[in-house]
């Protein structure tokens, strides 16, 4: 049994087309079929139900590739050990996070120190971040939401709170703080249904007995804030959000009931091998988020 034997059987069993598999590995289809035929008559049993060029992994193929496909990680792993022998600034690091607005201070304070470490940054949201944590493709998770599961390590490292946000007329807008059954009248302006924090902010609606009239749904969190200012609604907005440089004319009021809050963490997998770079980028974000995050965002 070889080793490209095994790569071309990767590639045939996630396309289940083997001109498409062909095309991809840069073989010709008579080759590829040839290879997998080798492999089947080393195992002594078919790998797949064939129906012409489109063909489906049966039982002994799903089994095979599970077992495959770790002995890809293994080396994908190794070769990661490998390559950070060679010293902490040539280490590659895959980020992902569900904080898009502090992350660029976050890297960019990184990189002063560490210029030649390459990070490859994914914006995700945490309920789908085990997945690619379990499977190696991400080193490290910054989350709005604990993860947890398999070898999954989840640290806290921030509890953010949660504003909200009203124009600088709105009659609520010379007080400290606002119970949020107070604005239950009010019309919201949100992300879209399916986002976390869409998700927390109707839950936070829902403990203190009402739905909110979220009339106006966007993706961007700046121009939300735009439309605050401009008087079309209300908001909910998070405090790592709320910047030095801060732009839109709203007011930021405290929620004194329910508890609005959500606790940052990061996370990682205990089994998988973390470079050099990694190492230090976990660390050097523990102490970020404890000594240095407060200095970006605008103090309420």
């Amino acid at each position: 049994m070889e080793l490209q034997q095994l790569r071309y059987f990767q590639v045939t069993a996630r396309c289940e087309h083997m001109t498409k598999a062909a095309q991809e590995l840069n073989v010709s289809q008579p080759a590829l079929s040839k290879t997998i035929a080798r492999l089947e008559e080393g195992l002594g049993a078919p790998l797949f139900h064939r129906e012409g060029r489109q063909i489906r992994l049966n039982n002994f193929g799903s089994s095979f590739l599970v077992r495959v496909d770790r002995i890809f990680q293994e080396i994908e792993e190794g070769q990661r050990q490998i390559r950070d022998m060679s010293g902490l600034d040539n280490g590659i690091i895959s980020v992902g996070t569900s904080l898009p607005h502090i992350l660029p201070f976050l890297l960019t304070d990184f990189l002063k120190l560490h210029p030649k470490v390459e990070i490859k940054q994914y914006q995700i949201h945490s309920k789908d971040m085990r997945g690619p944590l379990e499977q190696g493709s991400m080193d490290i998770c910054i989350s709005s939401s604990p993860i947890f599961g398999g070898h999954i390590e989840w640290m806290p490292l921030l509890e953010e709170e949660i504003f909200l946000s009203v124009p600088s007329n709105h009659p609520f807008a010379d007080r400290d703080s606002i119970s949020l059954e107070e604005v239950k009248d009010e019309i919201f302006i949100n992300r879209f249904i399916g986002y976390e924090f869409r998700d927390l902010c109707d839950h936070f609606c829902s403990q203190a007995g009402f739905t909110a009239n979220t009339s106006i749904e966007l993706e961007e969190a700046g121009a939300i804030l735009r439309l605050v200012e401009l008087g079309a609604g209300i908001s909910f907005t998070p405090q790592l959000s709320l910047l030095n440089k801060w732009g839109p004319n709203t007011v930021q009021l405290r929620i004194s009931n329910p508890n609005c809050k959500r606790t940052i963490g990061i996370a990682w997998n205990k089994e998988h091998y973390l470079t050099k770079a990694a190492v230090e980028f976990r660390q050097f974000t523990v102490d970020f988020f404890r000594n240095i995050v407060s200095t970006y965002y605008h103090q309420t």
